[in-house]
């Protein structure tokens, strides 16, 4: 293999980091109460340096009465007990930084729970002082729907009004058209910032503004409400909102920023992105999200088309380095299916060929990788049974909604959660296989998947051949080869469905990543144009693959191949 020269520093430390996302609930449980917790966390620091990681990003770790698994906070300065205490949070980040890795947090200010002091005063009457901290009115004024389900309206009877929530009745949506809102948020920013955390990854960051006219969305098919997204996704002043938080709070500190950015367009987000507009340092979209769905939403048994997800991908990599944006890049998260289930081949065969196949995918593109907890390890989606099992609120009601409403059998229901569910990502992490897949010594919060005596840590760490350590040296490889950072992205051969294939171009030197999203073998040349004759091998997850580019290549089933030309 190529020798390769260490990365300069000229970028922002964020540019050429990896991101590990970790669902706190699901990743260790280090008290016994089948629960994942902070010391859990802090106990597995040595894994994730040995990963080669270089930011943790952590799931709300707020109190909070827990309907949305903490995306529902009732104190923004507080630990939920179940995790731990400030303390132990405080000795994670110490130990963290002290192994040379930083921390960002969840931050959900769109909307609180209905716990918070600022609702329970608020709901009281219409002349409190903090009555404006949320939406309220005398009557349902649109059909915005929630998306959990139903009315993104609900009724107190305290104030004889209307409150918005655009997800679950117990999350109301902050009015941040009241300054005094944006100056708390604001407030909650420095407090945690003040004790050393490195950024923010922001939910729901583009439905902070409201259209104050309300207007009805489009009717969706099969839905009983309208989409709450019209009126609130890059809403009026999203932008001048976010570019006050960063005059004012984050502009101040070496940090790092994601925001969530439901229905953004590309386009949108060079809004968000662009560095001169000082608003955030990326975002995560989700149009390669939605290439599978159909009418009834995500929950469909599709397929994402490769066409397609390479014009998506590719509009995102041409947008962001056209306006001096960044991309985020990620496969899977806690609110998505497994990677290797939904855009690979999960059985037995090619279940870790095609997870490392999708890692050189992604992480040889331009922006910042995020790895879902246990996507090194090439885990897959849940094999729940029956519904008992799914604890998700979204699972929950759509089980409910798609066999009463709409007429679907249990048994089709319950395999589209199984392709789709949000708890496909929030089974406990697998460590070994003992009881519990080593996650907890107590029954989990939520049940382990059975294919942990497999699928596990222990194992990866000693097979050699592993997704893990191949993930491994994709990380390694970002952090030595400045020209993933920095070089130019161009796609190869769009129409084709069966091969993903572009080049990444700096002024010397170019890296040219083939993949192959098929189980068949594909004799595949590259177009002439392409010119590489001295390239060498980089990475690939067949050990037989050529160490030297010709321009026509065998490609094996989920074959992955990279080539340097310097």
């Amino acid at each position: 293999m190529m020798e390769m020269t260490k990365m300069s520093n000229k970028t922002a430390w964020w540019k050429k980091s990896v991101v590990y996302q970790v669902y706190p609930k699901s990743f260790c449980d280090s008290n016994g109460d089948g629960i994942g917790d902070l010391n859990g966390i802090r106990k597995k620091i040595p894994y994730l340096v040995k990963l080669g990681v270089d930011v943790l990003w952590l799931n709300p770790i707020y109190a909070s009465p827990q309907v949305d698994n903490g995306y529902d906070i009732s104190n923004y300065r507080e630990i939920e007990p179940t995790f731990g205490t400030m303390e132990d949070f405080e000795n994670l980040l110490a130990e963290a930084h002290e192994a040379g890795l930083k921390i960002i947090l969840d931050l959900v200010v769109n909307h609180t729970s209905d716990q918070h002091p600022w609702f329970q005063e608020s709901r009281k009457s219409k002349d409190n002082p903090y009555s404006d901290y949320y939406i309220w009115k005398d009557e349902v004024i649109n059909n915005w729907g929630s998306s959990f389900g139903g009315s993104a309206w609900e009724y107190a009877e305290e104030r004889a009004q209307y409150y918005l929530h655009c997800f679950a009745k117990e999350q109301p949506d902050l009015n941040w058209e009241n300054p005094k809102v944006r100056q708390e948020v604001y407030d909650i920013l420095r407090f945690w910032l003040d004790k050393g955390i490195d950024g923010f990854r922001m939910d729901v960051i583009s439905l902070l503004s409201k259209d104050q006219s309300f207007p009805d969305g489009p009717v969706i098919q099969n839905k009983a409400y309208g989409s709450y997204y019209a009126g609130c996704a890059n809403g009026p002043r999203v932008h001048e909102f976010l570019q006050e938080m960063n005059r004012e709070v984050l502009s101040k500190y070496d940090i790092m920023t994601v925001g969530e950015a439901p229905h953004t367009n590309a386009d949108e987000a060079a809004l968000y992105t662009d560095e001169s507009r000082k608003e955030l340092n990326m975002v995560f979209h989700f149009d390669h999200m939605h290439l599978d769905y159909d009418e009834n939403g995500k929950y469909a048994t599709n397929r994402v088309p490769l066409v397609a997800l390479k014009k998506i991908m590719t509009q995102w990599q041409d947008k962001m380095h056209e306006c001096n944006g960044w991309n985020s890049l990620y496969w899977c998260n806690h609110d998505q299916a497994r990677a290797v289930t939904r855009f690979g081949n999960d059985s037995e065969e090619y279940r870790e060929i095609s997870a490392k196949m999708l890692g050189t995918c992604l992480h040889m593109m331009q922006g910042t990788p995020y790895i879902y907890e246990g996507e090194e390890l090439g885990m897959t989606n849940a094999d729940f049974t029956r519904i008992e099992e799914y604890k998700d609120v979204e699972a929950l009601d759509i089980f409910k909604d798609f066999t009463e409403r709409k007429g679907f059998s249990k048994e089709d229901t319950l395999h589209l959660l199984h392709l789709k569910s949000r708890d496909n990502a929030r089974t406990p992490m697998q460590w070994d296989a003992s009881e519990n897949a080593g996650f907890s010594e107590a029954q989990p919060w939520i049940r382990v998947n059975a294919n942990y005596k497999k699928i596990n840590v222990e194992n990866a760490l000693a097979d050699s051949d592993s997704v893990f350590y191949y993930y491994q040296k994709l990380i390694a490889l970002r952090h030595e080869l400045p020209i993933i950072t920095d070089g130019v992205y161009e796609l190869l051969d769009a129409e084709n469905e069966k091969i993903y294939a572009y080049l990444r171009k700096g002024e010397k030197e170019s890296l040219i990543v083939l993949c192959n999203f098929t189980d068949e073998t594909v004799e595949y040349e590259v177009d002439e144009s392409v010119k590489a004759e001295r390239s060498e091998l980089v990475i690939s997850n067949y050990k037989d693959a050529p160490e030297k580019f010709a321009s026509k290549i065998t490609m094996k089933p989920y074959g992955a191949y990279v080539y340097y030309t310097k």
